[in-house]
């Protein structure tokens, strides 16, 4: 970097390059000056979203995910708010995206996608039981480690991109990118469990793994809510009895008789297939006693969005131009 150039700050993090382009805004690397802990910032302009809006749901689902810690969840690290910016700070996640694999390998073998699969049923398994619901799973938010292993962004954080509404969710998904991979319920006008409409994701993710492209997909926007509110899609002819059987059950347009993640994980495919060992049982002693569900306080959910000093001039400088 340039010595000349102005350090782009945000609180307590020093902003380095753009390392994506999110439907939203920038992702920039960044550092922790407090421990030098590297971070993803993601940047998204206030515009999008109506302060009045940030209610007690998101601030809540904010709170707690800044406090789940799971081997396939993105850390959630802070969320601050400048006077006309919204900054996401997240874990730096340094193995790309799942789907430029996919796309580089053109479709996962049963054991490989099984393999995503799992890691993405527990991620998800364990956000809900958080009460934290993703309702917008879709490729660019399925990283990988460093070791490979899948971790789940933007959990909580769909609310941000909506403006916290329903009504701002739909908008979401028929505006900005696809709604590809979004359950019926939500393209209808009505109240839904994001839970339910996680799981149908989940499945659409699981047909692309499988077969390298998606199971509902048309150039106008009608044609692809007609088909996705009727589920009408079909099978590569690659896919086995054991995996239909699966997705047959996923990718339902009934809510209330889609799978349910503990069903999903008693699958014979899931739980036996690809030579994985058996999803394990939670311990005797767990069983008794689940995880507590993290109960943010008044204060953390208070505190869930940060208000951080006007440092817009310094971004403001590198708008254009100098960006890198």
């Amino acid at each position: 970097a340039d010595s000349n150039m102005v350090v782009k700050r945000v609180g307590r993090y020093e902003i380095g390059k753009t390392i994506g382009e999110g439907t939203f805004g920038k992702v920039k690397s960044a550092i922790n000056t407090e421990n030098n802990e590297p971070v993803a910032l993601k940047v998204l302009d206030k515009s999008s979203i109506q302060k009045q809006n940030m209610g007690a749901q998101i601030k809540k689902e904010i709170s707690i995910m800044k406090m789940v810690r799971h081997r396939h969840v993105v850390q959630l690290r802070e969320v601050l708010a400048s006077r006309t910016k919204i900054f996401i700070v997240l874990e730096m996640v340094t193995g790309g995206e799942l789907f430029d694999k996919i796309v580089a390998e053109g479709r996962f073998n049963e054991d490989k996608a099984l393999f995503y699969f799992r890691q993405l049923i527990m991620g998800v398994e364990y956000c809900h039981s958080q009460g934290v619901c993703h309702r917008d799973l879709k490729p660019e938010n399925l990283l990988l480690d460093e070791n490979g292993d899948l971790k789940i962004s933007d959990f909580g954080l769909s609310a941000l991109y909506s403006g916290g509404t329903d009504e701002g969710l739909k908008l979401l998904h028929t505006t900005c990118g696809t709604p590809n991979y979004v359950a019926p319920e939500v393209l209808a006008d009505q109240g839904y469990d994001g839970r339910k409409a996680d799981i149908w994701s989940c499945g659409v993710i699981l047909y692309v793994l499988l077969a390298g492209f998606l199971p509902f997909d048309e150039n106008s926007m009608s044609a692809l809510f007609r088909k996705i509110q009727a589920a009408d899609y079909s099978y590569p002819r690659w896919f086995t009895p054991e995996v239909r059987n699966l997705l047959d059950r996923i990718l339902v347009v009934n809510p209330a008789e889609r799978l349910t993640l503990s069903q999903i994980k008693e699958d014979p495919w899931v739980n036996g297939g690809g030579g994985l060992a058996p999803i394990p049982a939670p311990p005797a002693a767990a069983a008794q006693a689940p995880t507590p569900p993290i109960n943010p306080s008044q204060q953390e959910m208070d505190s869930a969005v940060v208000d951080t000093p006007e440092l817009e001039d310094d971004l403001l400088k590198h708008k254009e131009g100098a960006e890198e």
